[in-house]
């Protein structure tokens, strides 16, 4: 396994990391036993980071995570998240990022990982409301007190990161960036190398559309979060569905999977940028690994941003609700 540094921490975090959103909900039913074997064969592999959130099966996850990790606690680099709010049927009800809520969440999530510190944590969402200065200023205190060890930001905007890292060095910048969704190469990238923050890649794979596994809406569960997602309905689809067959082509002349050269793209961008695919199975877990072996060739590389320039995916990433929440 390859391994990239955090930020300007020094801390050395494997090429490709694991998120652990989709092992608690939104991409289907739930498997637990197989969620922690996926789990322990990522640390056999050598993959040492990991991502969770508070809001990802509204606290199941962390629950989750945290039973993987007992006994192997020091073999991680340990990311979780704060800010959205849901109630205890599951509604969402905002973002927070008011102090005394930051203070609050991170005890939460200790306790539900089972742990006493975190290694990277993030606001999730930018609380338009709150001064990024007041927020980061309590991520700030959490690390004094030894429960926090580096902070980070998810869907942050150029100027927001610009104000937080003044606050407190930020060492990760989390967004989605994959060969469908570029939107970072128009500015936040180029913001994270002048600051030395890494850039966290997170659905990499296009939520799983870029892996050439999903062939209609149909082979969605019926509670799939993604068949609410602009890029999975109607047209939309269609259109996506045809710039995937053209990465599947490409992917049978490498002699690697649809996934795996999606992967290595993104680890071609640049040693600062580290993506988090999800995996709910060991066989998809090792086929993302396998990606950090792939080298793409500068004609490799021109090939698929011919494939999928910037702005060539059909729909926006997120619903109309889901747009307004990013680049805060």
């Amino acid at each position: 396994m390859e391994y990239r540094t955090l930020g300007q921490s020094g801390v050395r975090i494997s090429s490709v990391g694991l998120g652990c959103m989709g092992m608690s909900e939104f991409y289907g039913p739930r498997d637990d036993s197989e969620s922690l074997n996926v789990i322990h064969r990522a640390l056999e592999l050598g993959v040492n980071f990991l991502d969770t959130a508070d809001v990802y099966g509204n606290g199941r996850n962390e629950q989750l995570v945290g039973r993987a990790l007992k006994g192997r606690r020091e073999r991680t680099v340990l990311a979780t998240k704060f800010a959205n709010v849901r109630d205890a049927a599951g509604n969402f009800l905002g973002v927070n990022g008011r102090p005394e809520y930051v203070l609050q969440a991170c005890d939460a999530s200790l306790k539900r990982l089972g742990v006493d510190y975190l290694d990277l944590y993030y606001q999730h969402r930018v609380d338009r409301s709150v001064p990024i200065e007041e927020t980061v200023g309590a991520m700030a205190r959490l690390v004094e007190q030894g429960k926090v060890r580096y902070l980070g930001l998810s869907e942050a905007a150029p100027a927001t990161i610009r104000r937080a890292h003044k606050t407190h060095p930020i060492s990760a910048l989390q967004t989605e960036y994959s060969l469908w969704s570029r939107d970072p190469e128009m500015e936040i990238l180029s913001v994270c190398r002048e600051l030395g923050i890494t850039f966290v890649a997170y659905s990499p794979l296009g939520r799983g559309f870029l892996s050439g596994k999903i062939q209609s809406p149909d082979d969605l569960a019926p509670d799939d979060w993604r068949r609410m997602n602009p890029r999975f309905q109607g047209e939309n689809f269609e259109k996506n569905l045809e710039l995937v067959r053209r990465v599947e082509q490409m992917a049978r002349e490498k002699g690697s999977t649809p996934a795996q050269l999606a992967l290595a793209w993104v680890l071609a961008q640049g040693q600062d940028i580290v993506p988090i695919p999800g995996a709910s199975r060991i066989a998809h877990l090792e086929e993302n690994i396998a990606a950090a072996d792939i080298t793409l060739s500068s004609s490799d590389l021109e090939r698929l941003n011919e494939i999928l320039p910037p702005g060539a995916t059909a729909g926006p990433r997120y619903p109309e609700g889901g747009m307004k929440a990013v680049n805060g």
